[in-house]
């Protein structure tokens, strides 16, 4: 019980510090002579007298004189262990032989020895501990209390945000991808939100776009297969003659099917990551030079202005030069279709830290601010008048950004609505 272990404690404490007293003593005075007296001094009540403490409790006098018992090396009694023994009495080895030894540098100079009847705690000792019992397991109760209470509550702010992404979850897989939960924190939970959050609407972004683009490529195959499937019955049934005009126009059908098939393979390719790169080194200049010398006929038949600076000292890049002329192709060719006559296009290229910065630069229409963060999208139709026409797929700069991040680089867009618009590559060195 807690009296009983409660003395324990004090007389293994007491014991401790008694023997401290002892070595002290020794070492001081040489030996254990006028031990008792000086701890007499100490605590000059005799013991069981009185004292009370502000709290009632009644502190015990000196522990050495009231728990212990103390011998020489020789058995001779310097602290009585019980009333009947005197001091200086030689008591026999099996009354100590149990008892507590004292040791200076391994030499024995002392006996503890445990009184047989240490005196028991007062009525006013024993309601102390008591009243300290009954409020530790009160506070004991109280604090169990309180943490489950703080559990449930805790539990119910866990379960309670991860129910709703549960729900939120479920809803997207019965085909609802659009589903915003609340972010009531800003701790793990509430990042976790976030991104769900940020997830959901990427995911139904790209739903849509797919769905746009399953749109486009039906409507850009129905109008040549149209056409085409027109002019063959009319002259399968002869109210057509098969005129060479007639099948250019059919052949410059099947060319553009076969340009629209082209272009989803290669990002198909590009999306398996199977698009295979036959890269060597290349000057930036040679790039545009390049391009340039592909469209600078059509740029004069169309009164514009095709422009390339580029330094010779610029660092080469490794690229594929098929496939980068190709991205560099799709962009002259935006340009020039939406330039008009006596406007001007840039072809430029420049060092920007270690990478070097390749840029289409025109001073067309523009793209509108809401349109331009798409443009790079697949069969992105933000402006009807920039795509779909001459015979153009409308993934050229769906491809574009495919070959260049195949590269290892970066494309973006600025523009200005009536201004003009600048596309930018950026291609680390060789």
């Amino acid at each position: 019980n807690s009296p009983t272990q409660l003395r324990s404690l004090l007389l293994e404490q007491g014991r401790s510090q008694f023997r401290a007293q002892i070595v002290e003593y020794y070492q001081q005075h040489g030996s254990l002579d006028g031990l008792y007296q000086a701890l007499r001094a100490q605590d000059p009540r005799p013991p069981g007298e009185p004292g009370t403490a502000q709290n009632g409790f009644r502190p015990p006098p000196n522990p050495p004189l009231r728990l212990f018992g103390l011998v020489d090396a020789e058995g001779r009694v310097i602290l009585p262990v019980s009333p009947e023994i005197s001091l200086g009495n030689i008591l026999p080895p099996e009354r100590y032989r149990d008892g507590d030894p004292v040791e200076i540098d391994g030499r024995l100079i002392a006996i503890i020895l445990t009184r047989p009847d240490p005196p028991e705690f007062s009525l006013a000792e024993q309601s102390f501990l008591q009243n300290t019992s009954r409020a530790l397991l009160l506070g004991a109760a109280g604090g169990m209390l309180l943490a489950l209470l703080l559990g449930v509550l805790l539990a119910r702010s866990l379960t309670r945000p991860l129910n709703a992404l549960a729900q939120a979850a479920d809803r997207i897989s019965s085909g609802q991808l659009e589903q915003q939960v609340t972010v009531s924190s800003s701790d793990e939970l509430g990042r976790l939100a976030q991104s769900f959050n940020h997830m959901s609407q990427e995911v139904a972004r790209a739903n849509r776009l797919r769905r746009q683009m399953t749109s486009d490529i039906a409507h850009d195959l129905r109008t040549p297969l149209t056409i085409i499937s027109g002019y063959i019955e009319s002259i399968r049934d002869g109210v057509l003659e098969p005129t060479p005009q007639r099948l250019g126009v059919i052949a410059s059908e099947i060319d553009h099917l076969l340009q629209l098939v082209s272009d989803l393979r290669t990002l198909a390719q590009t999306d398996a990551g199977e698009l295979a790169l036959s890269r060597q080194p290349c000057l930036p200049a040679d790039l545009l030079e390049r391009t340039a010398a592909s469209y600078q006929d059509q740029a004069g038949r169309k009164g514009i202005h095709l422009l390339v600076n580029a330094p010779l000292d610029l660092p080469p890049v490794s690229v594929d030069i098929t496939r980068m002329t190709q991205v560099l192709g799709n962009l002259a060719a935006n340009a020039l279709r939406f330039t008009p006559s006596g406007g001007e296009i840039r072809l430029t290229a420049r060092l920007q830290g270690e990478a070097v910065l390749l840029a289409v630069q025109d001073t067309g229409q523009g793209i509108a601010p809401e349109d331009l963060p798409n443009i790079f999208s697949r069969l992105y139709r933000g402006d009807k008048s920039r795509s779909g026409g001459e015979g153009e797929s409308g993934l050229g700069l769906a491809i574009a950004r495919a070959l260049v991040e195949a590269h290892g680089g970066k494309i973006r867009a600025e523009s200005q609505l009536g201004e003009g618009t600048t596309i930018s590559i950026t291609l680390p060195q060789a």
